[in-house]
């Protein structure tokens, strides 16, 4: 068993952690941080926690993190970077639910986050948290950079394809939609009920954080650079996302055959049946991300539908995925979630 922290417990990530590890056998939930909110009962603030975690928050000043063996950072950016280093230092791994140590580009990652980086030389050591690329990294990490949501969804869409090399890595499409929970458990107009119901926006055409994460990510498939065009959406639905990626194929291929050997030994990928339109809703409250790939009139686009749940698999969920790859448990170790519905 070990034991585990959590530095930032009151977002949404962060409740999400809480929910799984509270059932996870191997895990002792050992402390619980918040500045703001210190001395407050965990399930007063979350009655959903009710039963299940009997701890306080407590201020990042007196949590002893260094007494656990895993810290999560459920934090905004900025701030893994901090402390990530002590934390090492003591024999403590770090799993970062934020962007801090995801993009091996420093002057890219201080142009897109507008700060100085703290540890640009721990960036070299984190490993990108993707299980499905870099399952084996992973198991001897000591850093872990977590993947965004949308960069999950749209990996994982385009994987294949670059893998075979059957489609022009030029003129890659992802438009992409998002829940308001993509956004933080923070008081802002964009995501007040009256602005975000009944509503449906594109946001970040000119350049989303998310992007050269994105493009890192498939370069390092492809071993060359890509050229992408990345449109997210703020859609209104409280989780969700759902990507509809296109790319130009170059070479005829059996495209359902493709992914469906790509992912036969992923649990927490399922390629959908030919035909097939994956809804947001079918992969609520899970770690599993649904795919469908279609060729339109069997025309030369290949046209690919991913959808996770932007608060599992597209953050707390992969990042215990990452933690059960990290300490040797099974991979889908309290993970083994059925979705909601309705």
């Amino acid at each position: 068993m070990i034991k585990v922290g959590i530095v930032g417990g009151t977002g949404y990530t962060g409740v999400e952690l809480l929910r799984l590890l509270a059932l996870h056998p191997q895990v002792k939930l050992q402390v619980i941080t918040s500045r703001a909110d210190a001395g407050t009962r965990v399930d007063q603030m979350f009655p959903s926690l009710r039963g299940f975690v009997d701890l306080l928050f407590v201020h990042p000043d007196e949590a002893h993190l260094e007494q656990c063996n895993l810290v999560f950072f459920a934090t905004p950016n900025g701030i893994a970077m901090q402390q990530a280093r002590v934390l090492l230092d003591a024999g403590v791994r770090v799993i970062d639910l934020a962007a801090d140590f995801r993009l091996q580009d420093i002057a890219s990652w201080e142009k897109w986050y507008g700060m100085t980086h703290a540890c640009p030389d721990l960036v070299a050591e984190a490993v990108y948290g993707l299980p499905e690329i870099n399952r084996e990294k992973i198991k001897s990490a000591r850093l872990i950079a977590n993947p965004g949501c949308y960069p999950t969804a749209v990996q994982l869409g385009f994987i294949p394809l670059l893998e075979a090399g059957v489609i022009e890595p030029g003129s890659l499409i992802a438009d992409a939609k998002s829940g308001v929970s993509g956004a933080g458990r923070r008081a802002e107009i964009p995501a007040l009920f009256a602005e975000a119901g009944d509503n449906f926006k594109a946001y970040g055409v000119a350049g989303h954080r998310h992007l050269p994460e994105i493009k890192q990510g498939l370069a390092s498939i492809l071993g060359g650079g890509v050229g992408l065009t990345f449109v997210p959406h703020l859609t209104p639905l409280i989780r969700g996302i759902h990507a509809t990626l296109y790319g130009k194929l170059t070479r005829d291929v059996d495209l359902q055959a493709l992914f469906e050997q790509r992912y036969a030994g992923e649990s927490f990928v399922d390629v959908m049946p030919a035909g097939s339109h994956p809804e947001t809703r079918s992969v609520r409250g899970s770690n599993r991300c649904r795919i469908a790939v279609h060729r339109p009139q069997g025309g030369d686009t290949v046209v690919v539908l991913s959808v996770i749940d932007n608060l599992l698999k597209g953050a707390a969920g992969q990042a215990v995925q990452n933690m059960n790859i990290m300490f040797g448990f099974p991979e889908n170790m309290a993970l083994n979630i059925v979705p909601l519905l309705p």
